[in-house]
């Protein structure tokens, strides 16, 4: 904050000519050539000398120290006249002054203000059409003492067009994948940014996508996003069947906590093997999914790759069969828990979670029809359970889709085939109920090496079962059967967190399985990101 003139004793003194600038939200503000007037009373004499060399400089000090230690001692109230928008040629000027113009506003002291400003700098750049943001607070008219004009100055994206491209790996699916993406930013002007994505998967995914964000849109006051995709799903090897979709999703509601989507989706479920089990054959064909998902989220942990302490709740409702009797219907609840207690030796942290989820068909007569398979509740894959709050599928030391029921697939000869066969396999069903439960014990390593680049150790236990519920299978449901049929492993490893994934080098042993389920003790790679 700066101002350039002495202020005139006045009861209710204010800045003027005051700048802040705040380059991101963590900056504190600088002062400088700024005075406030303490009850009216402190004058400055010889207004008129001039000053110059050292004299001069040990007057600013004096200047600046008295606008902290005003600012440090007591409230300054201020008020907001004006919000003045500068340097925005494209973007709206009721795109940012809905973003930040009722924060800055709120403000009743200049301590409040500097923090908003802060907060609005924070939000201007996560509209992501800016390189820069520069927000001054100037003095306000000189017939009304105590308010201040805050001018907002952004400086667009030189280049709205970006994109990245890059081959990821999957070590528990042995697999590839190629990725790009395209974003074309502020379009017109309301913040809008416009993508197309892309990506091929060695004997897995195929998918291509559209879709647009904006952030407001005229008197919505939440987020908007629409979205096409069209994608393809090798699920050969787990449950015989290819799945391709064809659909459209939109954001009706997102904020920090709340997150309201509606998602109509074309489904086409194929078997090019001719082998699979009675159970997958029967959902073979196409469908027609009209659903709606709702998901509520807090996250307190301080860290999403390294959590020591803090909790994160999350629960995600999803009804299926909207509007359309003839398409998929179904009712699906999912909850994940989790928290993180530091234990004071080592950077030691105890992380301890526990998710559960149903589906239930829909309809006369549900529980006796069956749920659709892609939505069923899988276990197993190498994806930590630490980071997200997508943990209910992970059950390290498992393959993929490796845990729960199953059935034989169809024996299908082979024309140049002899009297004996190879056993067909098994296809693994998933379930309608799913309890899955994980603690890890995370711990910094002994060199100072490993230390200062964020690489630790962890001890891991996992443990978790699923329970087919529909086609009449809730009558033989039971809680002891359930209880005792738990998969669990349990294991070490080391970590190597990265600003953007975390990997895991893991050793895992398999304490308890069924007879059909793909579990191995032995070494394993994980790949985990907190998005």
């Amino acid at each position: 904050m700066a101002a350039a003139a002495h202020p005139a004793a006045d009861q209710n003194p204010k800045p003027r000519d005051a700048e802040l600038h705040v380059p991101a939200a963590e900056t504190e503000p600088e002062f400088a050539e700024e005075e406030y007037e303490e009850d009216g009373e402190e004058e400055y004499e010889d207004e008129d000398e001039e000053l110059d060399g050292p004299a001069a400089a040990a007057a600013e000090r004096d200047r600046v120290q008295s606008v902290f230690k005003r600012l440090s001692s007591d409230p300054v109230a201020i008020r907001v006249h004006d919000v003045v928008i500068k340097g925005n040629t494209k973007t709206r000027d009721e795109l940012i002054e809905a973003e930040v113009a009722d924060l800055l506003r709120a403000a009743p002291t200049v301590q409040e203000l500097l923090r908003a400003a802060s907060v609005a700098t924070s939000r201007l750049h996560r509209l992501d059409v800016f390189d820069a943001v520069k927000i001054t607070l100037d003095a306000g008219p000189p017939e009304l003492p105590g308010t201040t004009n805050v001018v907002i100055e952004v400086v667009e994206a030189a280049n709205p067009l970006s994109g990245s491209a890059g081959v990821y790996s999957k070590p528990e699916a042995r697999s590839w994948s190629l990725e790009g993406s395209l974003k074309l930013k502020n379009l017109f002007g309301y913040g809008d940014i416009w993508d197309a994505s892309g990506s091929y998967g060695w004997d897995q995914t195929t998918e291509v996508g559209v879709g647009v964000y904006l952030p407001r849109f005229k008197s919505v006051p939440t987020p908007l996003m629409a979205r096409a995709s069209l994608s393809s799903q090798d699920w050969l090897k787990f449950s015989s069947y290819k799945e391709r979709l064809l659909g459209l999703s939109f954001g009706l509601l997102s904020t920090m906590n709340h997150d309201l989507c509606y998602n109509l989706t074309w489904r086409a479920l194929t078997d090019p093997s001719r082998a699979s089990s009675k159970a997958i054959r029967r959902q073979l064909g196409h469908n027609l999914l009209s659903a709606l998902k709702y998901t509520y989220k807090i996250d307190q942990r301080d860290s999403l790759l390294r959590p020591t302490k803090g909790y994160a709740f999350q629960s995600t409702s999803q009804v299926g069969g909207l509007w359309d009797n003839k398409g998929l219907k179904f009712f699906r609840q999912e909850f994940d828990v989790r928290g993180a207690v530091p234990l004071g030796f080592y950077n030691a942290a105890l992380n301890v979670g526990v998710g559960a989820g149903v589906i239930l068909p829909l309809g006369r007569g549900f529980m006796n029809s069956s749920s659709p398979v892609p939505d069923r509740f899988f276990l197993g894959g190498h994806s930590s359970p630490v980071c997200s709050l997508s943990g209910l599928s992970s059950l390290l030391g498992f393959r993929t889709r490796g845990v729960g029921p199953t059935e034989a697939r169809r024996l299908v000869p082979s024309e140049s085939d002899s009297d004996s066969a190879a056993a067909p396999g098994r296809d693994y069903l998933g379930g309608d109920l799913a309890v899955s439960a994980f603690a890890d014990l995370s711990f910094d390593l002994p060199l100072k090496l490993f230390r200062d680049a964020g690489i630790h150790g962890h001890a891991f236990l996992t443990a978790g079962n699923l329970a087919k519920l529909s086609e009449g299978e809730y009558k033989n449901f039971s809680v002891s059967e359930f209880q005792r049929t738990f998969r669990s492993s349990a294991g070490v490893g080391i970590i190597l967190p990265t600003k953007l994934f975390r990997v895991e080098v893991n050793y895992c042993y398999i304490l308890k399985q069924a007879e059909h389920d793909s579990g191995k003790t032995g070494i394993q790679f994980s790949f985990s990101s907190p998005m």
